[in-house]
């Protein structure tokens, strides 16, 4: 079934090269990777999620999302293929692998880290069923041969048409680190991956009235003030916020993010952690409120429309690289969370977990990961210079947190290739 292209315009339009707009999911496994069973699984992936398996195509002059019956890729690589290439069979979703690790990448135009994660439960529900020669438990996966309901394919912003939209731009500019700190952007980005036992910095949140998101938003927002003392009211984090709850679509497997900006106001620099954290949850608290979600998601829906009302796709990709600009200038970096990987019976056969993306423009991102009992914080940023890591480290270690520095290097995240 074709999908006009809306709520993917935005993330589409606005990709280029440095900044893809790709999630990419590695997923570590304990034995090495067998090519013919991973197949098996990433065919029934395909199988259980054709919405997933689609091809830009132009029909009666509109730009749609068109069933692709080709296989979706898979490679013996760690890059993995450009997606939308005839390397790619023009799919906008690939599978590689490398020694024990397994990559999953896919457009966020497409879809976010919610609907990744379904995807990651399916392919490691079938891919360690098979390889382990056991029948795992498949309570709440989704599996070939369930009803695919409407709700997973209908777009929830094509019917928000009676809310008014919030204009992100009413929040002044925010301190941009690559402006403060003179440093250069890069063409690819950097990571740095921390590793943190689940169990205590649970302990350490709830003994200090935050959460994972909150928390770590509040590390970072520390370790920037640490490095920016100046900063006044301008050093605020994004923390991302899934709509579906306020949408009333849990379902959906469109990109339904919004966000919660965090400002560290100046009165709050001397206050106890714990009345910091108790700040950034009310600010949350506040943002997530269903009206305010909603007004955020319409004015999403504005920005898909207006990009969409241009005559020509030059027009429209200037339009969706301005709006980032836009939102990185009121922002001075992000955190996103999606929520526990709850793989399963398949999660005991994960060594190891990441997940990556690009940042917004020039702004570093964290993602968190929880899975096998760690929480896993991705400090990605576009640029190699590692001051704001290296002051995140020290609230951690000031704060008597432990923690493993996993990894550190490049980000391989593949371009995208459109026809317009």
């Amino acid at each position: 079934m074709d999908q006009k292209i809306f709520i993917e315009a935005q993330g589409l339009y606005g990709s280029t090269d440095r900044l893809p707009n790709v999630i990419r999911v590695g997923i570590r496994l304990k034995n090495s990777i067998d090519p013919g069973i991973l197949r098996y699984a990433v065919d029934r992936c395909a199988e259980r999620y054709p919405y997933f398996c689609v091809q830009i195509e132009k029909k009666d002059g509109e730009w749609v999302l068109a069933a692709n019956e080709r296989p979706v890729p898979v490679t013996a690589s760690r890059e993995g293929v450009r997606l939308g290439s005839d390397d790619a069979g023009r799919h906008l979703m690939a599978f590689s692998y490398n020694d024990c690790w397994i990559n999953f990448d896919i457009s966020h135009a497409v879809t976010d880290g919610i609907g990744a994660y379904e995807v990651v439960r399916t392919l490691l529900y079938y891919y360690c069923s098979r390889r382990n020669g056991t029948e795992l438990s498949a309570e709440g996966i989704r599996i070939c041969g369930d009803e695919i309901s409407p709700a997973e394919w209908e777009d929830p912003l094509l019917g928000l048409t009676d809310v008014e939209a919030r204009d992100p731009a009413g929040m002044g500019p925010a301190l941009c680190l690559t402006e403060e700190s003179g440093i250069g952007i890069s063409d690819h980005h950097w990571a740095w991956d921390i590793a943190i036992d689940e169990k205590e910095f649970m302990r350490f949140n709830l003994e200090n009235d935050g959460s994972p998101g909150t928390m770590t938003a509040l590390f970072l927002s520390r370790a920037i003030e640490r490095l920016h003392p100046d900063a006044g009211d301008g050093l605020r984090v994004l923390l991302a916020v899934n709509m579906r709850r306020a949408l009333r679509a849990p379902l959906a497997h469109q990109p339904l993010v919004g966000g919660a900006a965090l400002t560290y106001k100046p009165v709050m620099r001397g206050w106890p952690l714990e009345k910091q954290a108790t700040a950034y949850r009310g600010m949350v608290l506040v943002q997530t409120r269903e009206e305010h979600v909603l007004a955020e998601a319409a004015g999403q829906r504005a920005m898909a429309g207006m990009i969409l009302s241009l005559g020509t796709d030059p027009e429209r990709r200037g339009v969706a690289e301005n709006a980032a600009s836009m939102t990185d200038s009121i922002i001075t970096a992000g955190v996103s969370y999606v929520g526990r990987g709850n793989f399963g019976d398949a999660e005991k056969y994960v060594r190891d977990f990441r997940l990556y993306t690009n940042s917004i423009s020039r702004t570093p991102l964290i993602e968190i990961s929880a899975v096998n009992g760690r929480f896993i914080l991705s400090f990605i940023q576009p640029f190699r210079d590692d001051r704001y890591i290296r002051s995140f480290l020290e609230e951690l270690d000031d704060n008597y947190i432990s923690y493993s520095l996993m990894d550190a290097g490049r980000v391989w995240l593949p371009g995208v290739e459109l026809p317009f």
